[in-house]
């Protein structure tokens, strides 16, 4: 079993950056892919980026490629997501999701346990 608790949302500025966490609890964090998803009023739960479970292998959806970084640390059990250059259009709550696999996944459904999420708002 993996908690996950995210922290790190806010209300931030068009062009500001934020920096989210992901703290998970369970021996199998360090085997353990782990992704970033986001859902805003009205829409579906879209990918954001995913990584592997060593950090080598990382997916990036292409609305975020180039702002957003994903990175985890498995000695602290904490992922991360850094985004910078933030748009209105990134306003979202913001949810980390662990997959029993080595490989992240952009699909929601291929991932076993979720956060409660985080809310990020940009204004313009």
């Amino acid at each position: 079993q993996v908690q996950l608790v995210e922290s790190g949302g806010g209300l931030v500025q068009t062009g500001g950056s934020l920096r989210l966490s992901c703290a998970a609890s369970g021996r199998t964090f360090s085997t353990s892919a782990m992704g970033w998803f986001r859902q805003a009023p009205g829409k579906h739960r879209e990918f954001v980026a995913a990584i592997s479970w060593s950090g080598l292998v990382i997916y990036n959806a292409d609305s975020v490629r180039g702002r957003f970084t994903i990175s985890r640390d498995n000695a602290k059990n904490t992922v991360y997501l850094q985004m910078n250059s933030l748009k209105p259009e990134d306003t979202a709550v913001y949810y980390c999701a662990a997959r029993r696999n080595a490989y992240g996944s952009r699909f929601s459904w291929e991932y076993d346990y979720w956060g409660q999420g985080t809310q990020v708002t940009v204004s313009s």
